[in-house]
């Protein structure tokens, strides 16, 4: 684990804290710049939390919040040399858009199946399984800061959340 995904993951559970504080599911997205020579690096792109309920729209899932919100900012479909922090393990719909949109890596805290230890209806196939059968060449990282992930998914419970 290193420093940057910290940082990045920790922006993500604040994020989707705040949403879980707006009536949202508990889930976190931190898009950034990444690439070595690029002057850029480190930036932020979009920092969304799933906005399911709040658009009636059950494909606002925080991975596609964020991956709308930086394709707008940047007036590209291609988020080439980015990296995409999540709070869980990204859905099939989600790990396809983050394949599609050219994100090379994805950071994740929960695992899809304490997703669904906590009643959320997940297809439960791994981001691994989803690249390994897809041929995709986005490097998957699993498990950065899962109990402060899962801190947002109890909190979320304690306050009365409903999967969905």
């Amino acid at each position: 684990m290193n420093k940057m995904d910290v940082k990045y993951m920790r922006m993500a559970i604040e994020k989707a804290r705040e949403g879980v504080l707006k009536g949202q599911a508990p889930f976190g997205a931190v898009i950034v710049k990444s690439g070595r020579a690029t002057p850029d690096k480190g930036r932020v792109l979009a920092c969304e939390h799933n906005k399911v309920w709040k658009d009636c729209d059950i494909t606002a899932h925080a991975e596609i919040t964020a991956i709308r919100k930086a394709c707008r900012g940047l007036n590209t479909v291609d988020l080439s040399g980015s990296i995409l922090y999540a709070t869980s393990e990204p859905c099939p719909m989600c790990f396809g858009a983050i394949h599609w949109a050219g994100i090379s890596r994805v950071v994740f805290g929960c695992r899809i199946r304490d997703v669904k230890e906590l009643g959320f209806s997940e297809l439960t196939v791994s981001a691994r399984r989803l690249s390994s059968l897809g041929g995709s060449p986005v490097k998957v990282v699993a498990g950065i800061l899962r109990g402060e992930c899962l801190e947002v998914m109890k909190l979320w419970q304690r306050l009365g959340g409903l999967p969905y």
